[in-house]
Formats: C-alpha cells, structure tokens, sequence
C-alpha cells in the first residue's frame, strides 16, 4: 500500500490535490494526501510539501486546511521538544471516569459489532495505516465509552502505525481523552455512517449525543486485555567505518535520502533497543524502516546503544538531526526542516497557527 522508493515517494508529494482536500478528508475516500508514514519517518518534511505546493502555484490561502494539518504535525512536535516526557501522562488535567487501564479485546480483535470500525481494525494489521477519522473513532470509544486510560491504548495504536509519531498520536489521544482538552470526544453511529457510507443501525454507538456518555459501558467492550507489545530488531552487524570523515546518524524519525546526500561521510542508521522498549513498534514498521534506509546511499545499520557505537568504533565527529527521542546524543546537533519559523510551547494549535498564519500571509503577498 505504502511505496518505499524515493522517487516514486517524490511523485506521491507532486500528486497531492490540495484544493480538494478540506472538502472531502474526512469522508472514507476523501482526498487525502497519505504522506504521513513518509513524514513520521523523516524521509521528507512538512516543509518540503509546503514548499513543493507553492512551487507548484497554489494560493496558500486557497489550500490553507491542508497547510494547516501539516502545521499540526510541526505542532505536536515542538510541544514534545519542549515538555518531553511530560506527554507520556495526563497533560493538562487527568482524565475522568477512568475504569481500567487496559483495553477492550473487541477492540484489539476488530470485534465490537461496528462494521466499519471492525473493518478498519482488521485492514489496520495488514497495512499499518488508519483514516485520521478511524484513529478518533476508535480512541473515543476506548477512552469515552469503554472508559480505559488513554495510554496503553494509544501505545497499541503507535505499535502498528506505519506514521508512528508518538507526539502526535499521544496527545491526540489524550484530546480524545479530554487530558489535553477541555470536552472529551464522542462518535456515534450517525456520523460513522455518514464519512464511511454505512448503513449500519442499532449498535451501542446508534444513539442521540445527547445520550453520551453512556450510562453503561456496553457488554461487548467489557472483556479486558493487555496487549503484547514488543519489538523485534535486526541482528547486530559489523560496520564499515572510515575513521577521518564525519558521521551522520539516521534513527526512526530521520530517513531523509538528502541529507548531505553528496558529502564524504558515514552514514549508520542507529536502532536503539533502549528506544523501542519505550516506544515499542510492530514487525512491519520495521520492515518499512528498513525499506526506507535503502533509499540512503551507503548506509550501514547499527542495533545497539549511542554509548556503545561511539565507544565501539572510537567515533568523533557526529552529526544528527535534533529530537526528542535523542537528547542523549552527543555531537553536533542540527534543525530540522520546520515548515514556519513559531517554535517553542503554545497552549493551542490556535495561538500556533496565529503565528504560522503571520508568515503564511507573507509568502502570499511575496
């Protein structure tokens, strides 16, 4: 479903329709870019579509939902940089009417009587991906209707996305969970007819809003279980290393093909088993990971810790792009390709995209 040639990745970007995208993403088969596993894995950036749609003439203002989504990615991101850690738990306020802190095995097994939801869950497993709308349907009924806590959920969701980005995926669940939100985030089976073409009735979901939240949490939701969530590395292999000439690090949010793409360098793509016992992901993202690094001329693959690479090949002169998931490195760390210059914590997207707006307008009158 997801191509791993650069090339044919490049093509996907010049593809994009984005004046039609605001219109129709939300419906099954709206125009929607899928860009998301390439971005999440840092094969191209928000600011490289951006820049790819102005350079193909569209008016910014025009194809502003689009602009904005992407903004959303760069968003969650920088409120990772700047409180870390603190998105792992409840980040503005708890979350209420919490029951367990498992998740419905209907919901694991894509059997909770929804079709379209049970649909998605089984398509999910075999290709790695969900519809944006599928991803808040299903976290509004774990987290508003089966009443689990939002984590291990959201940690089970991560471990099969192909687009696993854990700011994104963490703190959207939790705006689901009403943590990271003022309202928690219903669906019923009104609205899931209506996006996905269903004719689906009387299910726990085919009631009012007015009804939500449930008196109950439904018969079929109240099996519990605990997810297996484990990743499975590479063999660790011997590198070919050239002592005089810097070294680029790759990891799993940074597979860009470009980067320094004509300098004399070692290029090592770094799988910290420390990190994906933190951030745990499924055989087939990475199986994609490692589709994607071939697209990086040269690159050798490392499985083992930063410490024990550097100690391991005496490395010098490192270099890495900034992120979360490695502040442990060291060497020189550089930016990477954000779509506007607003940085740092914002407490809405709305403040955030007040700032990006200022300079969207910009580009626009240029």
């Amino acid at each position: 479903m997801f191509e791993t040639n650069f090339e044919k990745i490049l093509s996907q970007v010049e593809s994009i329709q984005p004046s039609t995208y605001g219109r129709t993403r939300n419906f099954q088969d709206g125009a929607i870019t899928r860009l998301s596993p390439y971005i999440s894995r840092g094969v191209i950036s928000t600011r490289y579509v951006f820049e790819s749609l102005v350079e193909r003439h569209f008016n910014p203002l025009e194809i502003e939902r689009l602009i904005q989504e992407l903004a959303w990615r760069d968003y969650w991101q920088q409120i990772w940089i700047e409180k870390g850690d603190l998105i792992d738990e409840d980040f503005k306020s708890s979350q209420a009417e919490v029951e367990n802190y498992q998740i419905s095995t209907a919901i694991i097994e894509g059997k909770t009587g929804i079709e379209v939801i049970d649909n998605a869950i089984s398509d999910f497993y075999q290709t790695g991906y969900l519809h944006n709308h599928l991803r808040l349907y299903i976290a509004g009924i774990v987290c508003n209707i089966s009443k689990s806590h939002w984590k291990l959920p959201a940690k089970w969701m991560y471990y099969h996305l192909l687009d696993a980005d854990w700011a994104s995926n963490a703190l959207s669940w939790q705006w689901v969970a009403g943590t990271n939100s003022n309202n928690k985030y219903f669906v019923n089976q009104e609205n899931i007819n209506k996006y996905f073409y269903s004719e689906q009735k009387d299910t726990f979901l085919d009631v009012d809003y007015s009804a939500f939240p449930l008196s109950e949490i439904p018969e079929i939701l109240q099996e519990l279980i605990t997810p297996d969530l484990a990743t499975k590395l590479p063999e660790k292999q011997s590198l070919s290393i050239e002592p005089h000439v810097p070294t680029l690090l790759y990891n799993f949010y940074n597979l860009n093909p470009l980067w320094k793409k004509d300098d004399k360098v070692n290029r090592i793509l770094l799988l910290e088993p420390s990190h994906f016992a933190k951030y745990p992901v499924s055989q087939k993202t990475i199986e994609f990971v490692l589709a994607l690094s071939k697209n990086i001329e040269y690159v050798q693959i490392y499985v083992g810790e930063f410490g024990d690479l550097v100690k391991e090949y005496q490395l010098q002169n490192i270099v890495f792009k900034e992120h979360p998931t490695n502040n442990h490195y060291s060497g020189t760390a550089e930016s990477r390709d954000w779509m506007f210059d607003a940085k740092g914590y914002y407490s809405s997207f709305f403040k955030f995209w007040k700032k990006c707006k200022k300079e969207l307008l910009l580009i626009h009158h240029s």
